[in-house]
């Protein structure tokens, strides 16, 4: 996903910054810090369903956040949007961000991120492969060198190298002391 368009209306943003959760227990990757962990729940069935799908969730009851489902159909695990840069449309995404706020700060984060690009509740479960959706990732080339490091924002299973970014990109939103693997 690193690299890839994601694109809302006429708002497009590369994706720079992206954050991996796993399975339940009983699936190839377990992972405590998952949605997907407790197994399937009303909340996150979207994670067990085909990869492609937008899994969107209120963290803290507050901000949207975006993931992509990532594990075969029927194996729960996701992506997590973390950021991105506003390629196109950024006219649009300042009605949605404060004011002020600098074009590197605008879809830094997993919370504006979705805002940024106007991602809500109601976009949950959209085939973000389908050339028609309303929400679509286009493009998989990640130009440039993959950073690795920590999962940021969590309190279990935090020592995996599971949150990825270009390296170099300003609009990584967390701490960017990682390995990088070359091109």
């Amino acid at each position: 996903m690193l690299g890839s368009t994601l694109v809302v209306g006429p708002v497009r943003a590369r994706i720079v910054e992206v954050e991996a959760y796993g399975s339940p227990p009983d699936g190839p990757w377990p992972d405590p810090a998952a949605h997907s962990f407790p197994g399937v729940t009303p909340r996150n069935e979207v994670m067990f369903g085909p990869p492609g799908h937008l899994y969107v969730y209120l963290s803290y009851g507050i901000h949207v956040c975006a993931n992509v489902t990532a594990g075969p159909d029927g194996v729960g695990s996701g992506v997590l949007l973390r950021a991105a840069r506003i390629e196109q449309g950024e006219e649009i995404v300042r009605t949605r961000r404060p004011a002020g706020q600098t074009s590197r700060l605008l879809a830094s984060g997993p919370g504006r991120l979705a805002e940024a690009m106007g991602i809500t509740l109601a976009d949950k479960g959209i085939d973000l492969l389908a050339p028609d959706s309303s929400v679509r990732l286009e493009g998989a080339a990640r130009r440039g060198a993959v950073a690795t490091g920590p999962r940021i924002g969590i309190s279990r299973a935090v020592e995996r190298p599971w949150r990825l970014w270009l390296a170099g990109e300003p609009e990584v939103s967390g701490p960017a002391a990682a390995n990088v693997w070359p091109r």
